[in-house]
């Protein structure tokens, strides 16, 4: 009954918002014509920052690299990497990149807690501290949306999600219960200085499901999670202002944060919503499905690769705690046997267990129009929406003004994903090319 309330809430939120959208949804035009193509195979393309005369900084987040290319994308010079052959090394942990005062941009090391200043010449010219360190994961972009500094030099970005103390739950027959995870997070701005975090915004995130069950027989224990493939979403970016834009996926709506903390709340925009049937959201789980047993399997392979394959510390028979991981049946699941008694299957163990996704009834009955991380403000301080309306294999990005109102709707090619914006409506992009990524530079028509 619950989950036929919530579906019918849903699908009425989503007609109010058809409803009360009194925009018209300007038609999706296509990107301009590719200007520049960088010859160098990359990895990935995750961040660009513009530089003048065309040059730009690229974070290959995938093959840890750091590197500057020339106005052509021809010619390029490493920043840092991860190999012995620079004597800047990209840390083991993965990292990311902030635009900084003028033409310098800082790189993220979570490894080492700090961030290093590059100057507009691609020199590493100087080492901060994070203002704060158990804050640094936070920093690197991706799904946690691009980090960056407003005009009063605060360093914006989401915060890092927490459990409260007082969600933990106490153990029931003796197992660990998970904690009841925030479905919210905020948006905070850091001043570097003084170390004061003022937080800006508070924005919807996907609901995460855990639970943990024990075995009687092995005494095993069991972290299941429960995933749901198209959950609804808020997201936030910020504009070239320092105006952080938080985009309420359900209602589609922006609403705007000026810098002094002024929230202005946006007026439902248009969208072309899709209705989903059964059919249709069988279809999405059979296909994250795939993809995330596909992620599992990588994680496996790499965890088992790194510990030997049958890892077991010493001491163990001698009544030590011990751990010793190995592939059971597909090689989908890791046992942890822990607690001294070696391999003899005794004490507590940990598995990976099957995905588990919602039932049908709890997923919306309309597609949601984004996901987590599809917002970046451009150079001209609109802000870009990745939306999830494809177009002959393409991506639909809406194009919102400062003020909160649909302007635009550009069609990005195939296989491409917008990395960051260069002035005069420039836009970067990576391009999957086989098994290797190129740098892309296009400008809006």
């Amino acid at each position: 009954m619950k989950n036929t309330i919530r579906s019918s809430i849903f699908a009425l939120t989503v007609l109010a918002s058809l409803a009360g959208a009194q925009q018209p949804l300007p038609p999706v035009r296509p990107l301009g014509p590719v200007l520049a193509t960088s010859t160098e195979p990359l990895a990935s393309v995750s961040q660009v920052r513009a530089l003048p005369g065309g040059r730009v900084i690229v974070h290959d987040l995938t093959g840890r690299r750091v590197l500057l290319f020339d106005s052509t994308f021809k010619n390029f010079t490493v920043i840092a990497d991860s190999t012995s052959a620079t004597g800047n090394a990209y840390g083991s942990r993965l990292g990311g990149l902030v635009q900084f005062r003028g033409d310098s941009t800082l790189f993220i090391d979570p490894q080492s807690i700090s961030m290093l200043v590059i100057d507009g010449n691609g020199k590493i010219v100087r080492t901060m501290a994070v203002p704060l360190p158990n804050e640094v994961n936070a920093l690197i972009g991706g799904q946690n949306g691009t980090p960056g500094l407003d005009l009063q030099g605060r360093l914006v970005y989401r915060a890092q999600l927490r459990v409260a103390q007082n969600l933990i739950r106490p153990p029931v027959n003796g197992v660990p219960q998970m904690p009841a995870f925030p479905e919210s997070s905020f948006v905070v701005r850091v001043d570097l200085k003084s170390r004061k975090v003022d937080t800006a915004a508070t924005f919807r995130i996907p609901k995460i499901t855990m639970n943990m069950t024990r075995d009687e027989n092995t005494g095993n224990i069991q972290i299941t999670s429960t995933v749901n493939p198209m959950p609804w979403t808020d997201d936030w970016a910020m504009l070239a202002d320092g105006t952080i834009a938080v985009i309420r996926g359900q209602d589609y709506r922006v609403d705007l944060v000026s810098p002094d903390g002024k929230m202005t709340v946006g007026q439902k925009l248009p969208f072309d919503w899709q209705r989903m049937t059964d059919e249709d959201k069988t279809a999405v789980i059979d296909s994250a499905r795939v993809v995330m047993e596909k992620q599992r399997q990588t994680m496996m392979t790499q965890m088992l690769g790194s510990s030997g394959g049958d890892a077991k510390a010493s001491g163990a028979d001698s009544g030590k705690t011990s751990t010793r991981q190995r592939p059971v049946g597909d090689g989908n699941t890791m046992q942890m046997n822990i607690g001294g008694r070696g391999a003899t299957g005794a004490g507590m163990g940990i598995s990976m267990p099957p995905l588990n996704f919602v039932t049908l009834s709890e997923m919306p009955d309309y597609r949601p129009a984004i996901r987590q991380g599809a917002s970046r403000g451009d150079a001209e301080g609109n802000l870009w929406i990745r939306t999830s309306k494809s177009v002959n294999g393409g991506t639909v990005y809406d194009v919102i003004s400062n003020t909160g109102e649909l302007k635009d709707r550009v069609l990005v090619p195939p296989g491409r994903v917008i990395a960051g914006f260069g002035p005069g409506g420039v836009v970067y992009m990576g391009v999957v090319d086989g098994t290797i990524t190129h740098l892309e530079r296009a400008r809006v028509k």
